[in-house]
């Protein structure tokens, strides 16, 4: 539940077959943007909420990007890639899984899928200009193309309509689960040692390694 599943409110879809031309526009500027960066860091907050469960946490996160190739963490938990292997660290078990990048799925804390989430599997839909910090932000509403098959019906993104780079996130589960990531620092193009993406078994002392 806290690596990025991202999830919301459920909505019917019928009411949004096709994509909304304004959100798209705001999308894909956003897309071409991240897509030119060579390399990013971005530090965010995370919370959780579930009323029925009493569930009320909040973490703080962190991602570097570069390519293919990401280190993030979230709380106790950590996850590197070289690209084509995925190393989760995990913290209260003393474990570290190692997989293949090809395995990589919704879940796993993949700061480059939270920045581009919205090209694939959703229509949008724009919502109204609003303000968020002090910020004029635009919302914009996401829905899964396949609601059946996912654990989430959809998201809302706030993107600053100045810079518009994304800068919160909020969802809901279909079990009444609320999440939301607020990114509270972002740097473009940072210089990112090649260490960062790769696990280095020594700074992880009496870990085990589970390869799949």
């Amino acid at each position: 539940m806290k690596y990025l599943v991202l999830s919301i409110l459920f909505l019917s879809l019928s009411a949004f077959a096709q994509n909304d031309e304004k959100s798209q526009q705001l999308l894909n500027k956003m897309s071409k943007e991240i897509k030119s960066l060579g390399s990013f860091y971005m530090e965010f907050s995370f919370s959780m909420k579930n009323a029925s469960t009493g569930e009320d946490s909040k973490e703080s996160g962190k991602g570097y990007v570069q390519g293919d190739k990401f280190n993030a963490t979230l709380g106790d938990n950590e996850i590197i890639s070289n690209g084509m292997k995925i190393w989760t660290i995990v913290k209260e078990e003393n474990v570290a899984y190692e997989s293949s990048a090809d395995d990589d799925d919704d879940e796993s804390i993949n700061p480059k899928r939270l920045m581009t989430i919205w090209e694939s599997g959703f229509k949008n839909k724009y919502v109204k200009e609003d303000k968020l910090n002090g910020k004029t932000v635009h919302m914009i509403n996401l829905f899964p193309t396949n609601p059946g098959e996912v654990q989430y019906h959809t998201i809302t993104l706030y993107i600053d309509a100045a810079t518009s780079e994304l800068t919160k996130a909020i969802m809901k589960t279909k079990d009444g689960t609320t999440m939301a990531y607020e990114i509270t620092s972002f740097k473009k193009n940072p210089e990112i040692a090649a260490s960062k993406f790769v696990y280095d078994a020594k700074k992880y002392p009496g870990y085990k390694l589970i390869r799949d």
